[in-house]
């Protein structure tokens, strides 16, 4: 963390950016000519249409490379082997920025990386001040906590009439923390005590996404209801009516492999590393290809890494840097190679695809697959979306509709 944090600041004194975001310029497209948000960058379309998708899952790991993680000496068989040989194994998908939060951010609105998220966040900050959307819909300045007109996933899908959920791995479990029960996050402009954890809870502010948004902490009902414990999720798969349309799911610091083994992930009951990622999948992986929502109603579940070691600073897919950060991997264009491994009955066991993909891709995937509009560097020009070479199930039949909520 601490050469990742003097990178960031050499980075930021030696182009004259500031907190205050005062010095900050967009070097794509001025501010006056930026584009809406509701454009929809559909590339394929005219070729291709998507299964019926109703419901779709995100899982989330940690700070590992492709090679590793999938690699014939890989040290998670369940995920480099089993979940492999169950689905689409999208070999050719890329993070998008390097820290974590920076990606996190990225998947949910397409929001690329600014010099605060990429050290990850240490004080929960708002945009200040608020200088307005660049080239894409891309927030201008520097900050943690989005202006409550900037969109994600989540705020889309409420406005459409879809169902969502954000499900956290050890929310307040340790009384010490004095943090809420849901919706968790420090106030604003407070220093973020989930960067350590501690030996009961695992919790990581940083690694949930949705409360970076205003339009989403503001509402606290909303954000009460929706940003939850994972303990929920067992009896929301019960039945496909309760299941929500979208579900994000973050392990904690054990089971997203973030910590390795030692004296705040104790093995073998709570292990980290390698260890601690095929401990979570294989406990959660099976509730949710089991569940009525995922084999009644189409259902699709990805699971991918948030970056690759900070070593590894590539990118695909045509992505450009923000207005608040000159480079998005720190030493190169995005967040290294991760890949990505993609569950669904629309898709054939042991479906390999080398297609280029990252962060921006799927979240525009996903929304095409909820009919919305691309969010952010979802819309960039040389993005592709998730189409033949994933959908490998050609017998795959719509299943019922499912009304809206």
């Amino acid at each position: 963390m601490k050469r990742i944090a003097l990178t960031i600041c050499a980075l930021a004194a030696a182009l004259g950016l500031t907190a205050g975001g005062l010095a900050l310029a967009d070097s794509h497209t001025p501010a006056s000519s930026h584009v809406p948000a509701a454009r929809v960058n559909h590339r394929h379309a005219a070729t291709y249409k998507a299964p019926v998708i109703h419901h779709v899952w995100i899982i989330v790991l940690e700070n590992e490379s492709e090679s590793v993680s999938f690699g014939a000496d890989s040290p998670a068989p369940y995920l480099a082997k089993t979940l492999v040989k169950s689905g689409a194994f999208l070999k050719n998908y890329y993070a998008t920025g390097h820290v974590s939060n920076d990606n996190y951010i990225s998947m949910i609105s397409g929001q690329p990386p600014n010099l605060e998220n990429q050290s990850d966040c240490q004080k929960f900050s708002n945009f200040s001040p608020n200088l307005g959307t660049g080239s894409y819909g891309a927030q201008r300045g520097i900050g943690c906590v989005y202006p409550s007109d900037i969109q994600n996933i989540a705020t889309q899908l409420d406005a459409h009439g879809y169902t969502w959920r954000d499900y956290n791995q050890d929310m307040d479990a340790d009384p010490a923390r004095d943090e809420q029960a849901t919706c968790s996050h420090p106030a604003i402009g407070q220093t973020d005590a989930s960067q350590e954890d501690t030996p009961t809870e695992h919790y990581a502010t940083r690694h949930n996404p949705f409360v970076y948004f205003h339009a989403i902490i503001d509402n606290a009902a909303l954000c009460d209801s929706h940003v939850v414990n994972l303990n929920d999720l067992p009896a929301d798969l019960r039945s496909a009516s309760k299941t929500p349309d979208y579900s994000f799911i973050t392990p904690d610091l054990c089971g997203d492999g973030h910590d390795s083994t030692g004296s705040d992930c104790i093995a073998p009951a709570d292990p980290g590393g390698f260890t601690g990622i095929d401990k979570f999948l294989e406990a959660w992986v099976p509730k949710i290809t089991h569940s009525p929502a995922y084999t009644k109603q189409h259902g699709l579940l990805l699971i991918t890494f948030d970056e690759a070691s900070t070593s590894d600073a590539s990118g695909c897919c045509g992505e450009i840097p923000g207005p608040g950060s000159p480079l998005p991997g720190l030493a190169g264009s995005g967040g290294g190679l991760v890949g990505a491994i993609v569950l669904s009955p629309c898709i054939k066991p042991g479906t390999v695809s080398s297609v280029d993909y990252n962060h921006y891709a799927m979240l525009g995937s996903i929304e095409n697959l909820f009919h919305l509009p691309h969010l952010g560097y979802a819309q960039l020009p040389q993005e592709t979306y998730f189409g033949k070479d994933v959908f490998t199930n050609t017998s795959c039949k719509p299943p019922p509709k499912k009304n809206k909520k």
